[in-house]
């Protein structure tokens, strides 16, 4: 018996565990919106098309399942683009149909016509164009699989009306796609006894973990790993809760707004472990010099990744899951105990610095991320903008499991807190969603509000508002004297009235001495949404700071800003 094509789209999505999918409909989707009314399938209406995929976003990050969203052609498939590029830098899973004029009026210009394939080539593993309905399912399966193995990311389909109402008799894939694509078993490169020789014979050994590790369900073999050679572990942006962030290994995250002692570890090294990163410009501003001084390794599933910003001297190439199961074996215990002192001594020296104050009544957002992570008891799963507040939530709230912090790291998307922390929301319904974002970032996709309420999501959002652009400001500030073009807003609207026409509970703060019940008020209700401003000094900076390009040793703390101001008012 035959189907249509937007119920085969449907039956797939359901063989696949899909129960739940993010959309904004129109009229080239519709008759798969049509078969979709009498669905297994959630569908959460959103407000605008970004926020449906930066809701997928959400949901896949925060389940290691794949998020799907649902869209229609023209302005609604190029609406998602900022997402699927946001997806593709950061490795996550995410599907994404795209309605379609009828395939007879592509190319003729029709009303509402994109070429979203066109568009989408460099920013998804995958994407096609499905002309005929018989081509549905195998179109799938190739999506479904080069979205969920290998490395992850953003697929594509885009499907035209007229196949959505065609019929088919091909209900899957004649062959088995996984097979052309990724074999999970193959272990390439260094000889594992070599490459665990390697870390045995170490005296000051460095672990660097990455977004890989999350994907890879990885968090057990490094704990192991790091525990039997005694090894330091720092975790980049993307890895947080894949190594226990209140672990006595862990040294925090590294780079340009790293913390002063994972810095200096880089820079003492005998012998660096990077897994599953990519060694990002943040991260390895000047890759020539990145821990140069050391024997380095990489273990990834990307090959691309490898030698691509860091030459190493020893590789591994495979899912790091099954590596380090195979190399743990050859892995000998060390007793690393003078390294690991002398690094703690780093940390008593250069803890994370909150010394700006203009005044003692001022708030110190420092202090309301460590307050928020002790309160919270660090159970939440945290969601943030880009920008200031984005660093201070990176270095203040600490992760000990993994799939609880959502953010956007290589592609650096403003408005992806908010949705992020929705999807979150509807894929953990029992657990505390926190979306830690800044007044630029948060009016981005504030129209997201709309889908809380509908939805009576327990979303909590917590604003950090510097009437600024917070970091660009102070880039500004520092490096080009003072000059802050087009960083203040001239008028932001009063957000706790905002919050509060959506029906959502919200509160304003701007005292230090108001930051603990401010806190109570956005965390006491767990059944409700909350909204909590707290307004920050407009000159609070984030330190420690290595400038764009230049490596660890020019690392900038607090007490440089003076000279640092001074030097660059100068030069510049």
């Amino acid at each position: 018996m035959s189907k249509t094509g937007a119920q085969l789209m449907i039956d797939l999505l359901l063989s696949h565990g899909v129960d739940l999918v993010f959309g904004y409909p129109g009229g080239a989707i519709l008759p798969f919106y049509d078969k979709l009314y009498s669905s297994k399938i959630r569908h959460i209406l959103v407000r605008h098309e970004q926020g449906a995929i930066h809701m997928a976003e959400g949901y896949a990050r925060s389940t290691g399942k794949p998020g799907v969203a649902i869209v229609t052609s023209g302005p609604g498939a190029t609406n998602i683009v900022t997402g699927l590029c946001d997806a593709k830098m950061d490795s996550i899973p995410i599907l994404v149909i795209t309605g379609q004029v009828p395939t007879a009026a592509i190319g003729s210009d029709a009303f509402q016509e994109a070429d979203i394939c066109g568009v989408s080539i460099p920013i998804t593993k995958y994407n096609a164009l499905i002309k005929n309905a018989d081509d549905i399912a195998p179109c799938f399966e190739e999506a479904w699989v080069l979205c969920t193995q290998g490395r992850p990311g953003p697929v594509l389909l885009d499907f035209p009306k007229n196949i959505q109402n065609d019929k088919t008799n091909i209900f899957k894939a004649t062959v088995d796609i996984s097979r052309r694509f990724y074999n999970s078993k193959d272990i390439k490169g260094d000889n594992i006894k070599d490459f665990a020789a390697a870390l045995n014979n170490a005296k000051r050994p460095l672990l660097m973990v990455g977004g890989g590790a999350i994907n890879a369900k990885a968090s057990e073999e490094i704990k192991a790993l790091a525990e039997k050679s005694m090894s330091p572990v720092s975790s980049t942006l993307m890895s947080f809760g894949a190594f226990p962030g209140n672990h006595h290994l862990s040294l925090g995250m590294p780079g340009m707004h790293g913390t002063p002692y994972a810095n200096k570890a880089i820079l003492e090294c005998d012998y660096f472990l990077s897994l599953g990163t990519r060694f990002d410009d943040r991260v390895a501003g000047d890759a020539k010099k990145f821990a140069a001084q050391a024997v380095r390794a990489h273990i990834d599933i990307d090959i691309s990744e490898i030698n691509k910003r860091v030459k190493v001297d020893y590789y591994l190439h495979g899912h790091l899951k099954e590596v380090l199961q195979k190399l743990l074996p050859h892995v000998k215990k060390r007793d690393h105990s003078e390294w690991i002192k002398h690094l703690d001594g780093y940390k008593e020296k250069y803890p994370l610095q909150n010394e700006y104050t203009l005044s003692k009544t001022q708030i110190k957002p420092q202090i309301v991320l460590q307050d928020l992570y002790n309160m919270s008891k660090g159970e939440a799963i945290v969601s943030t903008d880009v920008g200031q507040h984005q660093m201070w939530a990176a270095q203040f709230y600490h992760f000990a499991k993994p799939n609880r912090w959502l953010t956007s790291g290589g592609l650096g998307t403003m408005g992806y807190g908010l949705p992020a922390a929705i999807g979150a929301q509807f894929a953990n319904p029992n657990d505390l969603v926190i979306c830690v974002t800044g007044d630029g970032s948060y009016q981005m996709c504030i129209q997201e509000l709309a889908t809380i309420r509908q939805y009576n999501l327990p979303v909590k959002i917590l604003l950090l508002n510097n009437n600024f652009l917070g970091m660009v400001r102070q880039w500004q500030e520092l490096f080009f004297e003072e000059r802050f073009s087009e960083t203040s807003w001239q008028y932001n609207p009063d957000f706790v009235k905002l919050a509060e026409s959506y029906h959502i509970q919200a509160k304003k703060i701007d005292k230090a001495s108001q930051v603990k019940e401010g806190l109570e008020f956005l965390l006491k209700d767990t059944k409700e949404p909350a909204f909590l401003e707290i307004v920050i000094p407009v000159e609070e900076k984030v330190f420690p700071m290595i400038q764009a390009g230049q490596d660890q040793k020019d690392m900038l703390l607090y007490a440089d800003l003076k000279s640092l101001s001074k030097k660059n008012k100068k030069t510049t």
